[in-house]
């Protein structure tokens, strides 16, 4: 693009009570290909994002565990960094780790920013008449002291019949429902059931939205076709007012004036990316947030843009979301700041979900694959990065990670394709010619070794890359590659080089070939940064990393090559899938654990899904055993007397444990993205006893300690009530 562009850009909010998986990458690596192509343009790009760290699951999980919800969300978020981009010091040094998510900021929406947002924004809605309360009936569970969310209940579905269903919709018959409508209500929570109470709650007034939704809705590039579509079907169907409200207990903002009532968690969630962004601009220290949030400041740019169109550009604020939240992002986010006087979004990219080997994510199947565990297996982040870009479009269409696929395509484009280039191509020009590239005159050129040419194709695939076409630019890309291969090797430089006469030739055709690899190199850097930096500095030693506008820059010189990307080998994947299929039966310390405490709605790949319970619908039953087969199982009372980090381990924790009369125990357990050692010390647990010891390359485990996860959270460690000692036997 010719135009200066000034952009604030986000992804969904992760929920902060679990894991990063490679379904939430899936957006993650959409948004900040497209960041990158944008700052190597030379536009302005505040790249921010933030855990959402509200809500009940929150609440009930920290109480679960025995910490304070604060204490969850902080070890939730150094995971959640960790995954992105190798952690804070990684961010703020600029040497990105992890899958090299490049935010500028990473926050959390339990922050002093997001809270002034949250107040300043409701105080406006109060003041523009647009907050209404009424009193409403709810199901609350007697035993905990508390309403349930929708999802928090279960019970027999009141069209089918069908039992076990949630409180919102039937997963059998597709049914919708209120939860007071369910048969035979339980809460998740307790067990209990549920009584109705009628509590006052607080609605912000979207039916009285539509008109302006309409337009907002009709402005060019806001939304895809078909999200825009979708949204049109709710619109005609008729906008209900939102219960913006949520009772004690809560974790959250308090509302002002309303004791014992807090702001709903989907409420202060996209308000998070303006108290990410105020943060960001705090430490920056340049930024007006006036000009980037106010919406009679944005007014007063588009006047002047109208006006003098050297004028200086329109701050856009663009979202990349899943299309599981498309509500609350294209009708509940832009009613709520145009209401409240600040700006809406100029653009929300939906995308679609993840699938793997053709179907949901599966933890049975060790498909639920979190990011850790990727990283953990020694595979190569910047290669799913590439998967996932020769598959991701503008539209919101699911797409699959195929394993087999995944390594095919590796292989094939980026080892046998791009890296294939310049293992062979500079080694002759190293060796032979001292590393110095020449195009002789009186050669001819491929387009690829052209500056004109090369400007054009790198225009083609930028347009691709900021029209979200990712699969395209990949295919023009490797359009590239295969032109590049098929001049080497019908040039043949291995039968030059043995011939003294012709090194002049040689040194051209090596020199044309990587003049191609770095146009390839340049186009690539968005999806794989890290190599890109490499080949930059390493191999034609640039003392910075590429901009777009290199790629019609022909190479001067070469140096010697280093190795810079391993085949995808299918045992690594399989050993990926092994790991995460033993990750939901077995801690790291034997092969057996307790049930899941509950398993959550099958994960999609955006999922800031904050309300959602951490109690879905209850896997099925293993095979049945006899209570002999039960028996023979020796669980006993254990006190963790010492706990340590393994080193070498990213996910194990080594405990010795006092059984009592057995003694004490040396196990190991895959716990240590939950819990801190410090904080086990003198914790009760319980073990199997009987297990047979298993030898690992950091020592024997000599039991197993039992916890529960699922797909929002865990491990959870199981423990006993209070009056249980060391060694007593659990029957």
């Amino acid at each position: 693009m010719s135009d200066h562009r000034r952009l604030l850009v986000t992804s969904a909010l992760p929920y902060a009570n679990g894991p990063i998986h490679i379904g939430h990458l899936l957006e993650y690596i959409q948004t900040d290909v497209w960041v990158r192509y944008l700052r190597m343009c030379g536009h302005e790009v505040h790249y921010v994002g933030a855990d959402d760290a509200h809500g009940t699951p929150i609440m009930l999980r920290a109480d679960r565990e025995g910490c304070s919800p604060e204490a969850l969300i902080a070890r939730v978020r150094l995971e959640h960094e960790r995954d992105f981009f190798g952690g804070q010091a990684a961010l703020a040094a600029g040497e990105l780790a992890g899958f090299m998510i490049g935010f500028d900021h990473y926050h959390s929406t339990h922050s002093e920013e997001t809270r002034h947002y949250v107040h300043a924004i409701h105080q406006r809605l109060v003041a523009a008449g647009m907050i209404a309360r009424r009193t409403i009936e709810q199901l609350y569970d007697p035993e905990r002291g508390m309403f349930l969310p929708d999802r928090f209940v279960k019970g027999n579905c009141p069209r089918c019949g069908a039992a076990d269903q949630y409180g919102d919709a039937c997963e059998k018959c597709g049914a919708t429902y209120r939860p007071t409508d369910l048969l035979e209500p339980r809460s998740v929570v307790s067990g209990a059931r549920p009584e109705l109470r009628a509590s006052e709650h607080h609605f912000f007034r979207l039916s009285a939205c539509e008109a302006f939704l309409r337009e907002w809705l009709a402005r060019p590039g806001v939304l895809q076709d078909e999200s825009r579509n979708k949204l049109a079907e709710w619109l005609t169907s008729g906008l209900q007012d939102w219960d913006i409200s949520r009772d004690a207990p809560y974790f959250g903002f308090g509302i002002p004036d309303a004791p014992g009532k807090f702001f709903y968690v989907w409420l202060d969630a996209p308000v998070g990316y303006l108290g990410s962004f105020a943060a960001h601009a705090a430490r920056r220290g340049d930024i007006d947030l006036d000009a980037w949030l106010d919406a009679e400041a944005v007014a007063a740019q588009i006047a002047a843009r109208a006006r003098d169109p050297a004028a200086a550009s329109v701050t856009e604020m663009v979202h990349f979301i899943g299309k599981d939240i498309l509500y609350f992002h294209a009708l509940f986010w832009p009613a709520m700041l145009q209401h409240a006087g600040l700006r809406t979004p100029s653009a929300v990219n939906v995308h679609g979900f993840l699938t793997v080997n053709g179907a949901k994510m599966s933890k049975s199947r060790g498909t639920f694959i979190t990011a850790a565990s990727y990283l953990e297996c020694g595979l190569d982040p910047e290669q799913l990065r590439y998967y996932y870009c020769a598959k991701l479009n503008a539209t919101a269409e699911d797409i699959d990670l195929s394993l087999d696929d995944f390594a095919q395509r590796v292989n094939a484009d980026l080892v046998g394709k791009f890296v294939n280039i310049a293992s062979r191509a500079a080694g002759f020009v190293t060796r032979l010619c001292a590393g110095v590239l020449v195009l002789h005159p009186d050669e001819p050129l491929p387009p690829f070794a052209q500056v004109a040419a090369r400007r054009e194709i790198a225009r083609r695939i930028g347009v691709l890359f900021e029209a979200r076409e990712y699969s395209q630019a990949v295919r023009e890309i490797m359009r590239v590659a295969d032109e590049v291969n098929e001049y080497f090797d019908a040039r043949k430089p291995w039968l030059l080089a043995k011939d003294t006469g012709r090194v002049a030739e040689l040194q051209h055709v090596c020199s044309v070939a990587l003049a191609g690899f770095h146009l390839l190199a340049v186009c690539l850097a968005p999806i794989l940064p890290q190599l890109a930096r490499r080949v930059a500095r390493e191999l034609f030693g640039m003392d910075r990393d590429f901009l777009w506008a290199d790629a019609a820059l022909v190479p001067g010189r070469v140096e010697p090559y280093r190795h810079l990307m391993q085949r995808l080998e299918r045992a690594r994947l399989d050993a990926l899938v092994e790991a995460n299929r033993q990750h939901l039966t077995a801690t790291e310390s034997g092969p057996v654990v307790a049930a899941d405490a509950a398993v959550a709605p099958a994960a999609s790949a955006s999922v800031p899904v904050a309300e959602q319970a951490n109690a879905g619908a209850g896997q099925a039953a293993g095979a049945q055993v006899g209570i002999e087969q039960f028996a023979a199982i020796d669980l006993r009372i254990a006190r963790i007397l010492a706990a340590e980090c393994v080193e070498g381990a990213d996910r194990l924790l080594r405990l010795r444990l006092d059984v009592g009369e057995l003694g004490e125990r040396n196990v190991f357990a895959g716990i240590r993205s939950a819990y801190a050692p410090e904080s086990l010390v003198g914790r009760l647990v319980l073990v199997v006893a009987n297990l047979e010891p298993r030898k690992m390359r950091f020592g024997v485990s000599e039991g197993m300690v039992l916890a529960a996860s699922d797909a929002q959270g865990g491990p959870l460690l199981l423990a006993p009530d209070a009056g249980a000692r060391p060694g007593m036997r659990v029957k």
